[in-house]
């Protein structure tokens, strides 16, 4: 069993067996709140699937406050249990996602771009096409910032069309991360995607005063 965490956008919890079914998937669409709600919807994901082997972490991008408190609830709770984290951008799961629905409709998916709203009048954008032989997203451009005026020219020098995302299935971390384990490929470093520095830094040493 695989626990999926994501708080990228909103906060998400979700457990899937290792082939795909879903055992528990748990949201709350705040983009704010992360660290109230976490612990509920963890709490009620494990309930239902109690044994995981993996813990899948959405890695971003998304903004730092609330990426740090997903990724850290995901870090402590495998330490504990004592099994590995599965980074996974979070991109790829809502592409994933996409991707899947447009299958079972027989849909084909053109070239798109999973777009996120990055705040401050930017977005933050990554662009699929297709799904390989593994079962996932093919990125054929890693996320990238754009100001919001801009986006649309980028998107279409990139021949993709613009898909917009409000939230992010954390069922599709864990299947996207399952599908990695299953071929032994690492989706994202260990390093979050922050959409941008903290706007809180550590303040500089006080200088020296001689007399």
């Amino acid at each position: 069993m695989i626990l999926g965490i994501d708080t990228s956008l909103g906060t998400a919890v979700a457990a899937i067996t290792r082939d795909g079914e879903v055992l528990a998937d748990e949201q709350s669409a705040n983009p704010l709140g992360h660290a109230e709600v976490i612990g509920d919807l963890l709490r009620r994901a494990t309930s239902a699937a109690p044994a995981p082997t993996h813990v899948a972490i959405g890695m971003g991008p998304g903004p730092f406050t609330g990426l740090r408190v997903g990724i850290a609830t995901a870090r402590v709770y495998a330490l504990g249990r004592g099994v590995p984290v599965v980074p996974v951008p979070s991109h790829d799961g809502i592409a994933l996602g996409i991707l899947l629905a447009d299958a079972l409709i027989d849909v084909e998916t053109p070239r798109f771009a999973v777009v996120t709203d990055a705040r401050r009048r930017e977005f933050a954008y990554s662009v699929y096409d297709g799904i390989d032989d593994d079962g996932l997203p093919v990125r054929v451009s890693d996320a990238a910032l754009s100001p919001r005026d801009d986006l649309d020219g980028r998107l279409a020098e990139l021949g993709a069309a613009r898909v917009d995302a409000t939230s992010v299935s954390a069922a599709m971390i864990s299947l996207a991360a399952a599908r990695a384990l299953d071929a032994g490929r690492t989706l994202a470093g260990p390093e979050p995607l922050y959409l941008r520095s903290p706007d809180v830094v550590a303040a500089h040493a006080p200088k020296r005063v001689s007399g």
